[in-house]
């Protein structure tokens, strides 16, 4: 399948080679097309489990490998650089079994550009050779008619163009990518759940539309291609419950798919590990950093053998424990952010401590926020009830359980959990957190060398200490304490009550933060919603700075979508 490209009139800064600069561009680039087309890539996810969250999974993966770019590249940053803390970003937030082959893909990539400020064709091609190899050797059982094949393919398309002696970067480029996209119309030959389902593979896509915008790097112009599927997409998650899917599972059914990082872990303990997940279950994929850490993939039906296979290798982090069947009959978490399932997972638990702090949130920006302070998080938007938690705390392989339910459940939901949870080897405990702001700052505190009763009252102190407030848009005319709202006004709410009603946003929350802070407060956090406008953080920011010059101001994409913005006073 050619693109549409022609010619090679490069629009690099710095002649015929790609620099940290370049590097940089593409991947904020290809993370914009991924989000645009995510739905799309979602519908086709057919294989290895129809779950319709690969898209999902290829975006989180390369929204962590752009954050950990950091701030704006300048010239002092190589090819190499930018392409090492790409890797590094991606192995660290790879999600589901497409996001682990991009992160060794960008492993590859990062180990062959090692000591160049600059790459050319030739070392372009490198490149996606290194990429393919340690994709392949990562996989179990590398299965054709994948992104394997189509990274293959690529990679395969650049050597031949490289060969030239005259072969500059965009002939590779376009070149690696025009063979992508004839591997990825192929893929339907080459699997049978692809061409019952009438679809190519879509982390085959996924890949191709990342070779597409480096194209668009080199060239100036991405190219437009057309890709030709035989039936509609209808992957098990999105279909109902009663009809069966048209592109069943291959080999044993499984049942979870488990992740985790592997740190201090010797080769031949690794070695053992995939032989281990192998007699487990399939889509097994173990990846490394480069610096001794290990990223695993496993499908099985026994998720809690699979981590203990883990622990036996070294100690755990970031423990992902997704079940398919909750996936399937939940669905969306909320419009905002299609494809992201409001289930028991991704289930992050952290380490190998005997406790553990599980965090009910809202949002993948906030997600990432408790994860960091090292805590276990349910992600919850919508369709989120009781069974949801008591499912997570039963996955988390800890006797010690500290809940922060954030305000997700009601009292009485909160016992029932409790009741049921509570086992002779399971002690759990929920602590007093009505907001995900107050689960930051009980979070902030939590110490695990501390004595379970202790870190509770530690971390139970601090949430109560802040003050918190939320903006909302009303949906419907209802009574408040200031009086009658009506549909599309701007509410303030101060805890769990109205206390401003605005025809602005902005007005609305400049009045909270007014009344909230008429206490006093040191330190003022905002969780900015997925349905925020453009803007509205900053300008409250403004207003801070100008009445309360002493405060300090923290503000987070949150990305929730129960509250435009979320705010913490302590």
């Amino acid at each position: 399948m050619n693109s549409d490209v022609e010619g090679c009139e490069l629009v690099l800064e710095v002649g015929d080679t790609v620099g940290g600069r370049a590097l940089r561009r593409w991947a904020e680039i290809a993370l914009e097309a991924l989000e645009e087309r995510r739905h799309e890539i979602n519908t086709l996810n057919v294989f290895p489990v129809p779950d319709g969250d690969t898209g999902t999974n290829l975006v989180l993966t390369l929204h962590s490998a752009v954050e950990n770019i950091g701030g704006p590249v300048d010239g002092a940053l190589t090819a190499w650089d930018v392409s090492e803390r790409l890797a590094r970003g991606a192995f660290l937030g790879a999600r589901g079994n497409s996001g682990v082959i991009v992160a060794q893909a960008l492993r590859g990539v990062a180990d062959a550009m090692s000591g160049h400020t600059t790459v050319d064709g030739r070392g372009l091609a490198d490149a996606l050779a290194r990429a393919s190899t340690l994709v392949m050797k990562a996989l179990s059982t590398p299965a054709e008619g994948t992104i394997v094949s189509v990274l293959d393919a690529a990679a395969d398309g650049a050597e031949r163009a490289a060969r030239d002696p005259g072969a500059t970067v965009c002939d590779v480029t376009v070149a690696a990518a025009d063979a992508a996209a004839d591997a990825l119309q192929r893929t339907p030959a080459q699997l049978d759940v692809l061409a019952e389902a009438g679809v190519v593979d879509a982390g085959g896509l996924g890949l191709v539309i990342l070779l597409d915008c480096l194209v668009e790097v080199t060239t100036g112009q991405r190219p437009r291609r057309r890709i030709q599927v035989t039936g509609p997409p209808v992957p098990a998650a999105a279909s109902s419950a009663s009809e069966p899917s048209r592109a069943p599972r291959t080999e044993t059914q499984q049942d979870y798919e488990v992740m985790y990082v592997v740190e201090r872990a010797e080769t031949e303990d690794i070695d053992v590990l995939r032989v281990r997940l192998d007699a487990l279950g399939d889509s097994v994929a173990v990846v490394g950093d480069g610096a001794g850490s290990w990223s695993v993939h496993v499908h099985c039906c026994d998720p809690g053998a699979a981590v203990e296979a883990g622990l036996a290798a070294g100690s755990l982090i970031r423990i992902d424990i997704t079940c398919f069947a909750l996936d399937a009959a939940t669905g969306d978490a909320c419009s905002a952010q299609p494809g992201i399932p409001a289930t028991v997972v991704p289930l992050t638990a952290v380490g190998t401590a005997p406790r553990a702090v599980l965090a009910v949130v809202a949002g993948h920006g906030t997600r990432e926020l408790f994860e960091s302070e090292g805590a276990a998080v349910l992600h919850a938007d919508t369709d989120f009830g009781p069974h949801l938690l008591l499912e997570a705390i039963r996955a988390l392989p800890s006797g010690d359980v500290l809940v922060l339910p954030n305000g997700s459940l009601s009292a009485q939901d909160v016992v029932a959990v409790g009741v049921q949870a509570r086992s002779e080897n399971r002690n759990v405990m929920f602590l007093p957190s009505s907001s995900m702001v107050q689960g930051l700052a009980a979070l902030a505190v939590h110490d695990p060398g501390r004595a379970t009763v202790d870190d509770a009252f530690a971390m139970s102190e601090a949430a109560a200490a802040v003050r918190w407030g939320s903006l909302r848009i009303a949906e419907e005319r209802a009574l408040t304490w200031v009086g009658t709202c009506e549909p599309g006004d701007s509410l303030g709410l101060s805890g769990h009550d109205v206390v401003v009603i605005e025809h602005d946003l902005v007005a609305a929350g400049v009045s909270l933060l007014d009344k909230i802070l008429a206490a006093g407060g040191e330190l003022v956090t905002m969780l900015v919603g997925s349905d925020a406008p453009d803007g509205l953080a900053e300008q409250l920011t403004e207003h801070l700075d100008r009445r309360h010059p002493a405060l300090e101001v923290v503000v987070y994409r949150g990305g929730q979508c129960s509250d435009l913005l979320q705010l913490g006073v302590e």
